[in-house]
């Protein structure tokens, strides 16, 4: 048998074991057999010392000038062009989705990194007239302090990148605590983030469970502002605690989206992105197309088109180039869309296809589960309301553009939304209509770019943006400054 590799926790500069003398394992959601490798399980103790090295370190961190922050941050991104396909590769094995998707995953930390690391000659304030002579006024942005990052499965490597980069390119420190189903990932950045020459305490990474360490983390009275990444209910639980201690706290959570076809979209071109809205990640996105909300006149035909497609896609191990769709990350999450699968049929959805667990012999030690459609779905539904985080699509009609926009703003989150039409007043029209962060014109709900703010409105967040120059918002305190070199008292609004 081969010797399963025992990884530790990193806390200021070192790579330390647990204090407790426990581990957990990790295993491939494709083949349970398989130990990817064995962790940390982490104790309170183990968490107090990496935020008191965060909290150390943080003077001299924000001292150090921002250019020479970014300077380290791009050679992140160096290092990570240079690994690629193994960290590619190790994702596959850790979390699932297929090797194409997950070599996507690294790419995404590497544009992160190169964009964001120009923001440490950037970091850009206002200067602004002042009304009195002889005086100057202007606004800088200033790090937090320590900032706890808590992240989750379903993209190891980017979602951490969106995290870790900015917080640190703005002089903040951090503790950061990854999904225990995927701690190899962030393991890998972290280890990258030493070799390109962070110092000792800037960052540190304890592994474990939330249980154990995740709200601790969370209501430790040396964390500035907590950044998380997760389900809606485990936000609004980081919400209340961080609201009782007056601390910050970024949240992007949940998202039910969905892709309008008109009667008048390329058909083939929709097929497609709801296809990949859907099933890319096996459903496991934030912003995966779960809804398909299609005019009346083409119904008929794009769901033959589309119950085609899905019954045609190739599911298996993520490490086959040829397969299109890999497992679930656990046999929790498998349980829970196959409950979900039992409540679309008990509301009255038709099931076209799928709705089980995959049951050949080559899936038996995987957490695989079918592709599945439902048609004949109401936007009232729960399969039409709840986020399901799984490989299920619930195909709705609509009567007309408006009819479109209400189904899909009657929806209690707000991350994605797309349209297929090639009428560009409808575009426009769709445009200001729906009420989601993103929206998308003739592509699927997925395939956000880094330099653009990232989010949602209603239950997928805060208000907050990551990515772009908005990620500077949540990681930076604004100070507005004042210089008078008049030599006099001078008192703004007040009449000489």
């Amino acid at each position: 048998m081969t010797k399963v590799k025992t990884f530790k926790n990193y806390i200021n500069g070192k790579w330390k074991t647990s204090s407790g003398r426990e581990t957990f394992d990790n295993v491939n959601p494709a083949d349970t057999r398989q130990v990817v490798g064995r962790f940390q399980k982490s104790t309170r103790k183990d968490l107090n010392e990496a935020v008191a090295a965060a909290d150390g370190a943080l003077p001299a961190w924000r001292k150090t000038p921002a250019p020479q922050r970014g300077e380290i941050l791009f050679r992140v991104a160096e290092l990570l062009v240079k690994q690629k396909e193994s960290l590619a590769r190790n994702m596959t094995l850790e979390m699932g989705k297929i090797i194409k998707e997950t070599r996507g995953d690294v790419q995404e930390a590497i544009d992160m990194a190169y964009y964001t690391a120009g923001e440490g000659r950037r970091m850009l304030g206002e200067t602004v007239p002042s009304e009195l002579k002889n005086k100057f006024s202007m606004s800088v942005r200033m790090p937090v302090g320590v900032v706890a990052a808590i992240t989750p499965w379903n993209f190891p490597i980017a979602i951490p990148s969106w995290k870790l980069v900015p917080a640190l390119v703005c002089g903040n420190t951090v503790v950061i605590k990854p999904a225990s189903d995927t701690p190899l990932s962030v393991f890998s950045f972290v280890k990258l983030c030493e070799e390109a020459g962070l110092p000792p305490g800037v960052l540190n990474m304890v592994t474990g469970s939330g249980e154990d360490i995740g709200t601790p983390l969370i209501d430790h009275p040396d964390v500035d502002l907590v950044s998380f990444t997760g389900s809606t209910d485990t936000g609004s639980i980081v919400a209340s605690h961080c609201a009782k201690q007056m601390k910050r706290y970024s949240l992007e959570m949940g998202g039910k989206n969905a892709i309008v076809v008109m009667d008048d979209a390329d058909l083939n071109l929709a097929l497609e992105g709801v296809l990949w809205g859907a099933f890319g990640t096996t459903g496991q996105r934030c912003t995966a197309c779960s809804r398909v909300i299609v005019h009346k006149k083409v119904l008929k035909k794009f769901t033959t088109m589309l119950l085609e497609r899905t019954r045609a896609l190739r599911v298996g191990d993520g490490l086959n180039e040829k397969n299109e769709m890999g497992p679930l990350v656990n046999e929790s999450q498998r349980q829970k869309v196959l409950n979900y699968c039992k409540i679309g049929v008990e509301e009255g959805g038709k099931l076209l296809t799928g709705g089980s667990y995959l049951s050949e012999k080559k899936y038996k030690n995987g957490f695989f589960f079918e592709p599945t459609l439902f048609a004949d779905v109401s936007s009232k539904m729960r399969v039409a309301q709840e986020e399901i985080f799984g490989p299920v699509l619930s195909i709705i009609s609509c009567s007309n553009l408006d009819h479109a926009v209400q189904i899909v703003n009657d929806s209690k989150f707000g991350l994605s939304s797309a349209i297929y039409t090639q009428d560009i007043n409808r575009a426009f029209r769709a445009m200001e209509s729906l009420d989601t962060g993103i929206t998308y014109i003739n592509s699927s709900t997925i395939g956000a770019e880094i330099q653009l703010p990232f989010g949602g409105t209603k239950g997928t967040g805060n208000g907050h943006r990551e990515a772009g120059t908005a990620a500077l918002e949540i990681f930076t305190e604004w100070k507005a400054v004042y210089v008078d070199y008049s030599g006099t008292l001078q008192k703004a609004q007040i009449e000489n």
